[in-house]
């Protein structure tokens, strides 16, 4: 089924997204890179999270952050992208979603990361290439929904040995994967992240 285009409310904008939707009471919002540096929901990263996610039968929404594409409002620092991460989760509960997961890449996993304790709702999160070598991730705790992150083995911007370092303070039950061969930018790579989420939604 092909995506649909939605507009749903952060706080007083109205922001862009893309939905597929499932035919479970699962959902999943799926967060892109950084926006002033050309991120947008048409990400590649994004759309081979969101082709997993989809293959698992989960209603998925991508969406562009405040400031990007269609959205209304202008770039905040990750303060108000939080809140348009809790938009995005709270218009999937709207549906009639129960169990909505979160997902993000670099600059979209750091947002979300921060977001996620304001979310009780939200179950489980994966975190592809966490931008640990670009932007503070110091605020992050044990985080028991974390339970996937993924990077590349040349990420210089989400090095696998920084991100090592860190995994015990966030959950230490927590999968790290590392691609082979892939940098920040997955190259070629990212058929490699689908599995590597599809595996790990078979498994939960």
């Amino acid at each position: 089924m092909a995506e649909e285009q939605v507009f749903f409310e952060s706080a007083d904008l109205k922001l862009e997204g893309l939905l597929n939707r499932g035919s479970g009471d699962a959902g999943v919002v799926i967060t892109h890179p950084h926006p002033q540096y050309g991120g947008s929901m048409h990400n590649n990263v994004v759309e081979s999270v969101v082709k997993a996610f989809k293959k698992a039968n989960f209603t998925t929404l991508r969406f562009n952050f405040r400031g990007v594409g269609r959205s209304g409002g202008h770039y905040e620092e990750g303060v108000g992208e939080q809140v348009d991460v809790q938009g995005a989760v709270a218009y999937l509960e709207g549906l009639g979603l129960t169990a909505v997961q979160l997902a993000g890449y670099s600059f979209g996993a750091w947002v979300n990361a921060q977001a996620i304790n304001k979310m009780h709702a939200v179950a489980k999160m994966i975190m592809v290439s966490p931008p640990v070598n670009f932007i503070d991730f110091s605020f992050l705790n044990y985080t028991p929904q974390l339970q996937l992150i993924i990077t590349g083995a040349q990420d210089d911007i989400a090095p696998p040995h920084m991100i090592q370092k860190m995994l015990p303070g966030w959950n230490k039950h927590a999968t790290l994967r590392i691609i082979q061969g892939a940098d920040h930018f997955y190259g070629g790579k990212t058929g490699e992240i689908a599995s590597i989420v599809e595996a790990f939604l078979k498994q939960a």
